[in-house]
């Protein structure tokens, strides 16, 4: 998948964008849950499926329709 990105840095930084996004979905509801928010991480994460949900599969939509990768889709 790397040889498909026009040059290193735009590879870099989508990897350290998901990586940074992946990080906090897991870290905040456990911070809040070791101090006492647990009714609110239960909160949190069912809205974060019922949100997260039809975005993924509007994505996966997008990309199956055009057979690119997601990067070119941002060109146009």
């Amino acid at each position: 998948m790397r040889d498909r990105f026009s040059n290193r840095l735009g590879f870099i930084l989508i990897s350290a964008g998901c990586a940074i996004g992946i990080g906090n979905v897991w870290r905040f509801p456990y911070i809040v849950g070791q101090y006492g928010g647990a009714a609110f991480v239960l909160i949190y994460l069912f809205f974060l499926v019922i949100l997260g949900l039809p975005v993924m599969v509007m994505e996966y939509s997008v990309g199956r329709a055009s057979q690119k990768v997601q990067p070119y889709l941002l060109m146009y």
